[in-house]
């Protein structure tokens, strides 16, 4: 019975062996002939070279698809520099554009002033300088970004009581050009304020600033009623 049984297992494993090298000689054969054949393939009508044999082949898909890649790709390119300058361009339009300052004088019990010269008003308790186009020392804004500018300011004095006479007189000037003014010189009341609001075409760099007169003073401002403020309205790009 053993015997039997190791006969059958040796009859199994050349049964194997055989089915393995008829495998292989399949396989061979079927390789020798795909890549001996110079028949054409039905590959919709292309005719190229294949990479890695002599016959006509389907292979020649891959040059349309790096065409189509390179293609692809430029057209990526110059979207991409098209995108670049428009943001560029935007960029340009819209840098700064958050530009807003409002400033008040310290209060004060005395007055400013008179002086013999015209003097640049310092507005020194600064609650908004968006940009930092104000200088609270000077009192003096200076505009970051060209476009058109917002400004206004208020003027206020009182001489206490009175009878007493109030000499009045600020003045909005754009780089030393006078642009706005208001003034008072009393007759009943002892107190007067008054205010002015402009428009003004900036370019970067430009300055513009509240100045009082030679002369004439500010009284009695003890709660911080003389203002100065300004924003850009919209952005405008240099030629």
């Amino acid at each position: 019975m053993k015997t039997l049984t190791a006969a059958a297992l040796c009859v199994a494993m050349a049964l194997s062996l055989c089915s393995r090298v008829e495998a292989t000689a399949a396989f061979d054969l079927l390789r020798q002939s795909a890549v001996s054949y110079m028949g054409s393939l039905p590959c919709g009508g292309w005719d190229c070279e294949c990479a890695f044999s002599r016959q006509q082949s389907c292979c020649c898909v891959a040059q349309p698809l790096f065409e189509l890649e390179e293609a692809t790709f430029m057209r990526m390119v110059g979207l991409w520099e098209g995108l670049s300058h428009l943001n560029s361009q935007i960029e340009e339009l819209t840098a700064g554009s958050k530009i807003a300052f409002t400033a008040t004088m310290l209060p004060m019990s005395g007055c400013l002033g008179p002086f013999t010269s015209n003097v640049s008003i310092s507005y020194q308790s600064v609650s908004l300088n968006q940009g930092n186009g104000y200088n609270p020392a000077l009192g003096t804004f200076t505009a970051p970004h060209a476009g058109l500018y917002s400004f206004s300011f208020t003027a206020y004095s009182s001489v206490g009581s009175a009878g007493q006479r109030l000499y009045q007189k600020v003045q909005l000037m754009k780089n030393s050009q006078l642009i706005a003014s208001s003034w008072e010189d009393n007759r009943e009341d002892s107190e007067d304020s008054s205010s002015q609001t402009v428009l003004l075409q900036l370019r970067q760099g430009c300055q513009v600033y509240v100045e009082l007169l030679s002369g004439r003073q500010l009284c009695g401002d003890t709660q911080g009623q003389n203002t100065f403020s300004g924003y850009l309205v919209y952005p405008v790009s240099e030629q």
